[in-house]
């Protein structure tokens, strides 16, 4: 799937605004895409400020969020309906040569694969948020990239739901 260009104002101003919660109901997305992986219904979302996952009973929202302090953990865990939930996340700096080449593979990586979800913000094509999910054993893992021009920054998430 190729990257959806977006017409809405990129929010994010650097990588420390964003927070991460789990459990907030969908907030207006700029992009939507609903799947079906290993059985289990899954919903991407591109927000004006990030990224929302709906996957069995699991809501992961990781934006900049009104009246919330940003900083992402570096891992979190929740048990939910019989299901293991494991979330991580990593804030790279890159220098000014290697950011655009690791925001055009994530971006190559999110077209060739089968469930993913990139959106393109308006103003430079390094400024991205982009999903991916798949199926590894018990459950789906999902990939997420939020790219940061300004400050050369990408944050990096990767979440794991498994059944118990």
């Amino acid at each position: 799937m190729s990257g959806i260009a977006l017409a809405a104002p990129y929010l994010d101003t650097d990588a420390d605004q964003l927070s991460f919660a789990l459990g907030h109901p969908p907030y207006p997305a700029l992009a939507v895409r609903d799947l079906t992986v290993g059985g289990l219904d899954v919903q991407l979302r591109l927000l004006g400020a990030s990224h929302q996952v709906f996957a069995g009973p699991v809501a992961e929202t990781v934006a900049c969020l009104p009246g919330v302090e940003g900083g992402l953990p570096d891992t979190a865990e929740h048990e939910a309906d019989g299901w293991n939930y494991h979330f991580g996340a990593r804030v790279t700096r890159f220098p000014a040569g290697a950011f655009g080449s690791r925001v055009a593979s994530i971006r190559d990586r999110t077209e060739a694969h089968p469930h993913a979800l990139c959106g393109i913000f308006p103003g430079t094509p390094e400024a991205v948020t982009a999903l991916t999910v798949e199926w590894h054993g018990t459950g789906p893992t999902w990939r997420t990239w939020h790219t940061y021009p300004q400050s050369r920054t990408i944050v990096a998430t990767h979440t794991r739901l498994e059944v118990r």
